[in-house]
């Protein structure tokens, strides 16, 4: 699982709804994806915009990365341990800024909370 021969695009595009099945993670990852954006356009922006947002810009950035973590634990599949720390902010930000919105643009989103709902119904 952790072969990245075609790339940590592709890789990851190839692995990402087999992590993000159950509803509470969705859940979370559609409500914390925007606050990491958010919060990395502070960081990026605040040497032209203002030194004040740095605080506000890291803050979002990590409660959003902490959050979809504890999402993860509801998953029956666990991501892959990462390589190390340039592989921790590649992947995170590859997920945040391109791998996330695709699964939502593409229907992997939708089609995820269907069958988590489609599975609930048919165990009652």
């Amino acid at each position: 699982m952790n072969d990245r021969t075609e790339g940590l695009l592709s890789w990851q595009w190839s692995h990402y709804p087999d992590n993000h099945r159950d509803r509470r993670n969705l859940l979370l990852h559609a409500l914390t994806v925007p606050l990491f954006q958010l919060g990395t356009v502070l960081l990026v922006t605040s040497p032209v915009t203002s030194p004040w947002v740095v605080l506000p810009g890291a803050v979002a950035t990590v409660s959003a990365l902490a959050l979809q973590g504890r999402g993860h634990r509801f998953e029956t599949g666990s991501p892959a341990p990462f390589r190390g720390p340039f592989d921790v902010i590649a992947r995170l930000f590859v997920e945040q800024w391109v791998t996330f919105p695709r699964f939502v643009l593409s229907g992997g989103f939708a089609r995820a909370w269907r069958s988590t709902r489609d599975a609930a119904a048919s165990v009652a």
